[in-house]
Order: structure tokens, then C-alpha cells, then sequence
């Protein structure tokens, strides 16, 4: 019985992780968020460009190359506020919290949302606003910003992530995005090291060796003893007798 019992648990228990895991997969794709303002704060899109305090979930919907677009919605997502256009930004170190940031607006008016950090990564969503709103904005906070000429509210959903974007100066003048949003670093080059090759050693040549003698010097040799031989036999022999 408590063998049974300890098998049901673990079934259990692996089921829960597998449904568990295509959420956690799931939020990390379309980085969902759930964040409260204690404040109103204003935002651009195609819905509601001011939400009250309370507590909203943030999400990735749709993406274009570095262009975005975020959906706004209420804490059960049973309704969506606003879809926001933003854009790709870089920031040099990531951090493990969620990061908003806002631009600072005269005292009675909400803050404006200006980007959005998921937490561990280091790409970002720079919010893009209507154009006259955007004017607005960069003379409020004295600050360039993200703006488009599409009208987003009556723009399709579907088209936002493919829409013009631009950047406006304090002064009303259209400048390179670049000046918003960070591009990534350019990566550092590989330096690969050379492997000295290891060291041959010359080839080493055998030289003949020279001849220093011959055939025939052996055989003079040869002949040379039996003579000496001839003349010491019959002088031993005559001493023998």
C-alpha cells in the first residue's frame, strides 16, 4: 500500500512539472510581466494612452526584426487595454528584476512609460508614441523620443510591428533613433594564437664510406707468407733429421 501511495505522489508530481514547464518556457518567449503602478501612467498604442493605478500584465504579441509590439492587459488578461508599438534597446548590464522607466512630466500630468526590462536580459522595449504626442513628450522631459507617423489607434493590429519609426529632438526636429536606443556592442574579435609548428630536425646524409683496400693487396699478403713459409720448412727440416 505505502508502495502504491509513493508511486501516485511521484505521478503527481511529474505531471505537475510538465505543465508547468511549457509556461515557464512560454513566459520567457513572450516575457510576460505582471507589474503594479501606484499611479497613472500614460502610453502610446492602440487603446487606452492612459492607464489608472492598479495592476497590469505586460507581454510580448509580436515581433519585426528590432520592431515589437507589447500588450497591455488587466491582472486575469481578461481584458486587453492597449497594444504598444516599441523597439529593440540595449542596456550594458541585465539585472534580475523587472525595470521600468519613465520620463519626468510637469506636476498634475501621469508619467509617460518610456522602457520596459525583462529580467536576465539585456534587450529591452523602448515604447514608441504617435508623433504628436512624441513632440510632446521630448519638449515635457527635454528628451528625444521614439515616435512613428502612424496614427496607432487606427492602425490594424497586425500592421504595428511593421510601422515607420523615428525619433524627435526637444526642439521638434527628427533625429537617428540611435540616439534612443542603444545598439549591442560589437563583439570583440577572436584572436586565435599560433601554434609554432614543431621543430624538424635536417635531414641527415650517410656518406659511403670511401674503399681503403682492395682484393688484390689481400692476396699479395697471402702470397708473400707461403714465401716466407717456403724458406723456414726446409731450414726446420734439416734440423729435425
Amino acid at each position: 500500500m505505502t508502495l502504491l501511495k509513493g508511486i501516485g505522489t511521484g505521478l503527481c508530481l511529474t505531471v505537475l512539472c510538465v505543465l508547468a514547464a511549457p509556461k515557464a518556457k512560454a513566459d520567457d518567449i513572450n516575457r510576460k510581466t505582471v507589474i503594479t503602478f501606484s499611479a497613472p501612467v500614460e502610453v502610446g498604442g492602440s487603446g487606452a494612452q492612459v492607464l489608472p493605478a492598479g495592476t497590469y500584465v505586460f507581454k510580448i504579441m509580436d515581433t519585426h526584426g528590432s520592431l515589437h509590439t507589447v500588450q497591455i492587459s488587466n491582472r486575469d488578461e481578461s481584458h486587453v487595454y492597449t497594444i504598444v508599438l516599441a523597439m529593440a534597446n540595449y542596456r550594458l548590464k541585465a539585472t534580475d528584476k523587472t525595470v521600468m522607466t519613465f520620463g519626468e512630466r510637469p506636476a498634475g500630468e501621469p508619467e509617460a512609460l518610456k522602457a520596459w526590462f525583462y529580467p536576465g536580459r539585456e534587450w529591452g522595449e523602448q515604447f514608441v508614441y504617435d508623433r504628436s504626442k512624441a513632440l510632446q513628450l521630448a519638449k515635457e522631459t527635454n528628451e528625444v523620443v521614439l515616435s512613428t507617423p502612424l496614427e496607432q489607434a487606427a492602425a490594424p493590429v497586425e500592421t504595428l510591428a511593421a510601422a515607420p519609426v523615428e525619433a524627435v529632438s526637444p526642439s521638434g526636429e527628427t533625429v537617428d533613433v540611435a540616439q534612443v536606443v542603444e545598439a549591442p556592442p560589437a563583439p570583440a574579435p577572436v584572436v586565435i594564437a599560433a601554434v609554432a609548428a614543431p621543430a624538424v630536425a635536417p635531414p641527415v646524409e650517410v656518406a659511403s664510406l670511401p674503399t681503403t683496400a682492395s682484393n688484390l693487396s689481400l692476396i699479395g699478403l697471402f702470397g708473400m707468407m707461403l714465401l716466407g713459409a717456403g724458406f723456414l720448412l726446409p731450414m726446420l727440416f734439416k734440423k729435425s733429421v
